[in-house]
């Protein structure tokens, strides 16, 4: 037996033949088990199971102005008044949707198996600080791991970065382990001061990609690290980029299982947690959409990569709905956002555009000048409501 979740309109007044018409004829283009209606002159029962939403709203738009009938607005309002459903294709689910296999003792069981162990029995202060005004809504040039020590502990919600494969470093061919010793020996050192500055409760998102040409899992490296630095791994979210412009035969053998070479296209945001997973904020500094949550909740972000990186001077930039999607998922309004590898402010624009506080560091006086150019030509994001 199919099961609906009901709704009920009750009426103040009898429903016009008009709006009767409306009604009918609205029930029939969506005949079937995913919607009824049932209506007399004192309620509209409406009992919903799956709508393809856009077409439902559509329709009742249609319908309305044909038949001069308001009625189908109020069918509308009182459907977007449920706020929890389920998305499968093109379709919201009202009813099951969130029906999951019941584990008894769940909590007991978590915290017996051991839920993020790695993570147990950290240092980290739960004590908060508020970062000086002096380092609020600023790009500073010079090095990361200089400026950070003159930081608070405990004072930046969210660091969201993407780390470059040097830092001026003399790059040597034949002293390829070497280098590679040094980069990380020198990123981590960062990453310990982000570490430090990062409050309790704040999140620390690196989107990486591997060097695949020279099978350094950078992104696996970067991991273990955080991990052995006992903050919780929350979680991975593919960043696709529908870019297949990669040679078959650049790298590996072709047609022959010798040497396959794999071809990625996506990159990778490993999202981190200090001390805790839940992070506190006010209710009204939450500018996420209903929608936006359902979306990007599901780890595969599809974003075309950033194509006015000319226009900017900068390589290798990450896109801004990129940075829009982290900051409204990540964090609140108001929070600090800081990038420690800033480039030419992806970060900071859009940290500033979406209400947020920021502070970006870069090492390259040319990219720190088109930030601040950039941050400070950024408009405030503001909704009417």
């Amino acid at each position: 037996m199919e099961t609906y979740k009901e709704l009920i309109i009750k009426l103040n007044n009898p429903l016009k033949e008009n709006e009767k018409q409306a009604l009918s004829y609205f029930a029939s283009l969506f005949r079937g088990n995913g919607f009824k209606i049932e209506f007399n002159d004192e309620m509209i029962k409406i009992f919903l199971r799956e709508i393809n939403y856009y077409e439902f709203k559509n329709y009742i738009e249609k319908v309305s102005q044909e038949y001069n009938a308001n009625i189908l607005t109020d069918i509308l309002k009182k459907v977007d008044s449920i706020k929890s459903y389920g998305i499968s294709g093109n379709k919201r689910n009202y009813v099951d949707y969130n029906k999951e296999r019941k584990v008894k003792d769940r909590k007991q069981k978590e915290e017996k198996r051991g839920q993020y162990f790695y993570a147990r029995n950290n240092t980290f202060s739960t004590k908060n600080n508020v970062l000086p005004v002096k380092y609020i809504n600023k790009i500073i040039c010079g090095d990361s791991e200089t400026i950070l020590k003159e930081i608070p502990d405990n004072s930046i919600d969210l660091i969201f970065t993407s780390p470059p494969y040097n830092f001026g470093l003399d790059y040597d061919s034949g002293q390829d382990d070497k280098f590679w010793k040094n980069y990380f020996d020198k990123l981590f050192r960062i990453f310990d001061e982000c570490i430090r500055v990062l409050k309790y409760g704040g999140r620390i998102i690196i989107n990486i990609q591997p060097l695949f040409s020279d099978y350094i899992p950078s992104h696996h490296i970067i991991s273990n690290y955080f991990i052995e630095k006992k903050l919780i791994w929350k979680g991975e979210i593919l960043w696709e980029k529908n870019n297949y412009n990669c040679k078959y035969t650049a790298w590996g053998s072709w047609k022959s299982p010798s040497n396959p070479y794999l071809k990625y296209t996506w990159e990778f945001l490993e999202i981190f947690a200090k001390g805790a997973l839940k992070k506190e904020g006010k209710r009204e500094d939450i500018d996420i959409e209903a929608e936006e949550f359902k979306q990007w909740v599901i780890a595969k972000w599809s974003i075309a990569p950033e194509r006015d990186m000319k226009k900017w001077g900068h390589p290798a930039m990450f896109p801004e709905k990129l940075v829009e999607r982290v900051l409204k998922l990540f964090s609140f309004k108001n929070d600090v956002v800081l990038d420690p590898f800033n480039g030419v402010g992806t970060t900071t624009a859009m940290a500033k555009k979406l209400g947020r506080k920021y502070l970006g560091i870069d090492i390259s006086k040319e990219y720190c000048d088109i930030a601040e150019k950039r941050t400070k030509n950024t408009a405030i994001e503001t909704k009417l409501f």
